[in-house]
């Protein structure tokens, strides 16, 4: 039996797994969900003794299903491969009562590497499948990290192109220079004047224009999305949740059965809906802890049932988790409405609207089990200091917003069930920010001496993929207002 994929806002829109990778977005707008999700078929204790690649199957198969079992063992293999610079793929390291789960190991150095690595080869096989002849445009927006990880997975891949959008002035520096060195005949990254929503936004709204998709088609192009809104992008987080636990259960860390936390450092909310679904299929997880920085608008929603954008947009050390318009948010919003597309399209139309919308008291307690929290630059700041200070372990800021929360909800609630923090980024894509945390004075001015000084401090190598940059000349400088992004799309594809 085939699981079939839904719009969150219209559930006779049903289609395929590879359909649903395919498209992207759908074409009301709403975001693809599984009609139903599926529950793990393998003991945790059967799971333990598989590596990473097999673990991935076993998570991937009962999403995937209109694939081969050939043809998805064949995405995994290609994805999980030595690309990644540890054979574990995604390491959990113990450090003081805290698991951290390192997902930073592959080419960009954070964790949308996971997702990204397989996403081109989900995509091509989805492509021939259903006998798509039109070249694949890949549009992405990015608030730093899922940039590079795309361009880096669809680099020279065959039938498809990619054009990545960027805040110019809203990612750190690393983060930058990754993006616009992208080598690649079928690659483009534009900055944009304005910030990661503004990027979103434009990107949702092209593909939201029928008459752009018309001409799209004429000139032989489709659009699809590398976003953690399509689908081929969430599916595969959920694998290093499950992974994570049947790594504590092998090392005897937990029991059959033990309920952990997880703390997640959320922007876009795809990363903790990935550790919900894998909850729903049965991974023992109980609370999840949804840490945002200053731009705390999701640790509002979770206090209040009220979610509201209309604030003020604050640039931080954390620039990935800078998005005022959580995109993920909205698979959560239908699940919890017990999946009410016209609740769910009523809010969203609200959310676009007026920038707000309120759940039911009946929503609110379908969000048992989330709890949201926040740090702000200052204890982002301390809480590195203190994890180096205490345990000689470096955290970049996204985790270090993680392990704030952690330990503050900890102090709050004496809840002392064992918890895993995800390490969603290397510290030294954000050097300058890490060392200055730990102390060290002066900082050097340049990117390449910030790494040295960071590999002095830590101990820790400096990565292929910031020794690389250094060396790597621009080969992107396009930039434009936030207003323009389609022009610049037709403009890149030469569409009349």
């Amino acid at each position: 039996m085939n699981l079939m994929y839904q719009s969150t806002r219209n559930q006779d829109n049903k289609v395929t797994a590879s359909q649903a990778v395919l498209q992207g977005l759908s074409p009301d707008g709403g975001l693809y969900v599984p009609e139903t999700i599926p529950v793990l078929t393998k003991t945790m204790a059967e799971l333990s003794s598989m590596n990473y690649r097999e673990v991935a199957y076993e998570v991937m198969k009962h999403f995937l299903t209109d694939y081969t079992q050939e043809e998805l063992k064949d995405c995994i293999e290609k994805a999980y491969d030595s690309k990644f610079d540890t054979p574990e793929i995604a390491p959990l390291k113990k450090v003081g009562e805290a698991y951290y789960l390192e997902l930073f190991h592959g080419a960009t150095i954070a964790f949308k590497d996971m997702a990204l690595s397989i996403l081109p080869h989900l995509l091509t096989k989805a492509a021939k499948k259903n006998n798509v002849k039109e070249e694949i445009v890949i549009l992405t927006a990015t608030s730093g990290d899922t940039g590079k990880a795309a361009l880096a997975g669809f680099a020279d891949v065959e039938g498809t192109k990619i054009i990545v959008f960027y805040p110019k002035d809203g990612v750190s520096s690393v983060q930058e220079k990754q993006m616009v060195t992208q080598k690649g005949d079928n690659t483009s990254v534009i900055g944009i004047k304005g910030n990661f929503d503004d990027a979103q936004t434009g990107v949702k709204n092209i593909f939201n224009n029928k008459e752009l998709a018309e001409r799209m088609k004429k000139a032989g192009y489709r659009f699809s999305s590398a976003n953690s809104i399509n689908i081929g992008r969430l599916v595969p987080q959920i694998v290093y949740y499950v992974y994570s636990y049947a790594d504590l259960y092998r090392k005897k860390q937990v029991e059959q059965g033990e309920k952990i936390n997880v703390v997640v450092p959320t922007g876009n909310f795809g990363n903790i809906l990935a550790a919900y679904y894998a909850k729903h299929m049965g991974v023992p997880i109980n609370k999840l802890i949804c840490a945002s920085n200053e731009n705390k608008v999701l640790f509002d929603f979770f206090a209040t049932g009220i979610y509201d954008k209309n604030r003020e947009f604050i640039l931080t050390t954390s620039p990935s988790m800078d998005i005022l318009v959580s995109s993920n948010l909205e698979r959560l919003i239908y699940h919890i409405a017990d999946g009410d597309v016209k609740k769910t399209e009523e809010l969203m139309h609200s959310l676009s609207t007026k920038g707000s919308y309120e759940i039911t008291e009946g929503m609110k307690k379908n969000l048992e089990g989330f709890i949201g929290g926040w740090a702000s630059t200052e204890e982002t700041k301390t809480s590195i200091k203190k994890v180096y200070s205490e345990h000689g372990y470096v955290l970049d800021t996204h985790t270090a917003v993680a392990a704030s929360v952690y330990d503050n909800y900890v102090k709050q609630t004496e809840d002392r069930t064992k918890t895993v923090i995800v390490s969603t980024a290397s510290p030294y894509k954000f050097a300058e920010n890490v060392l200055e945390a730990v102390g060290v004075k002066p900082i050097p001015k340049e990117d390449y001496d910030q790494a040295k000084a960071l590999n002095q401090v830590s101990g820790v190598e400096i990565p292929g993929a910031v020794n690389d940059l250094f060396e790597a000349p621009v080969l992107h400088n396009s930039v434009c207002e936030s207003g323009k992004m389609q022009e610049m799309v037709e403009n890149n594809l030469k569409i009349i």
